[in-house]
């Protein structure tokens, strides 16, 4: 019996990313077309791909409603704000949302493809690793940003 020509997918190598996710980021990032790009893995397709986006009016907490309770997925937030001598400042946040609810494969599919996911995205000011909501609350992006 020959296996020539047989690959499995092996989640130590990682995913390629979809072109229309780097422009999604880049709409994000240059042209404000988006308050937030919300990624997920495609198993199948071993690719990561644009699951949802918010328009610029979105808050954070149409964020993070927009994210799945029991499942992994990376997201990028345009986070603006006003600093203390009274300055526009946009600040970009790479999230990497893991909850402890999540199946045990997701988890390591998306924890194996983040650092690959991530340098694509030039430009993310911080970065985020939640496995609950409490980490990634308001309150710590604003605390980070300033």
């Amino acid at each position: 019996m020959s296996f020539r020509g047989f690959s499995r997918p092996n989640a130590s190598s990682g995913m390629g990313v979809a072109d229309h996710s780097k422009n999604a980021f880049m709409e994000l990032q240059r042209k404000k077309v988006h308050r937030y790009v919300i990624f997920k893995v495609d198993e199948k397709k071993r690719e990561i791909l644009v699951d949802k986006t918010g328009g610029p009016a979105e808050n954070y907490d149409d964020f993070t409603a927009a994210l799945p309770e029991n499942d992994c997925r990376y997201a990028v937030y345009d986070y603006d704000f006003v600093t203390s001598d009274n300055c526009q400042k946009s600040k970009i946040f790479f999230i990497a949302w893991s909850p402890s609810t999540a199946r045990i494969r997701s988890k390591m599919l998306y924890a194996t493809s983040k650092d690959r996911f991530r340098r694509e995205l030039e430009g993310i000011h911080y970065e985020i690793q939640a496995t609950d909501p409490t980490e990634m609350d308001l309150e710590v992006i604003k605390e980070r940003a300033n």
